[in-house]
């Protein structure tokens, strides 16, 4: 049995993920008090929060290990089915990539710092979404692309109409 590495190759996406994440974290609480906030457009600015939490702050009285393990076993979970996913889906492996990198990317805040820095703060007249980072991003945009797979998928498999058949 030979050890087929498949798409390994894709992890140089989940590194640079995690560095984007905590390069951008690590400016942001060296340069930062917790609640300051820099104006950048008119509906997006640079705000320090700490999120103890999963996604929007849910589950915030849990200990920051649930989160940690959780991160592990997904990110466990992701190398296992890179492993097993067939070399042509890309976009599946780009979206397990960029899912593992945003998860890691926040499981070493919780290790590090007992929270998660959140900094982007996106906002329309009074209404603000719930201040997020680069790794909630790469989660997101991994989950979209899932999605997208998905969809892409199900058209692929979708019967084709044959043509009417000629008489004569």
């Amino acid at each position: 049995m030979t050890f087929q590495f498949r798409n390994v190759y894709w992890l140089w996406l989940t590194v640079l993920t995690l560095l984007l994440d905590q390069v951008s974290k690590q400016l942001v609480a060296k340069n930062m008090q917790l609640f300051d906030e820099i104006p950048l457009l008119p509906y997006l600015n640079l705000k320090r929060m700490h999120n103890t939490g999963a996604a929007f702050s849910m589950f915030s009285d849990s200990s920051p290990l649930v989160f940690v393990a959780i991160g592990v076993v997904v990110s466990v979970g992701i190398l296992i089915w890179l492993r097993r996913n067939p070399r042509g889906q890309t976009l599946v492996a780009v979206a397990l990539s960029l899912i593992m990198g945003g998860a890691l990317g926040n499981v070493i805040d919780r290790v590090t710092r007992g929270y998660v820095v959140d900094f982007i703060d996106f906002y329309i007249g009074g209404w603000h979404f719930a201040a997020f980072n680069i790794a909630d991003t790469a989660i997101s945009v991994g989950a979209g692309f899932m999605v997208l797979d998905m969809l892409l998928e199900m058209f692929r498999k979708k019967p084709q109409a044959q043509p009417p058949a000629a008489n004569g």
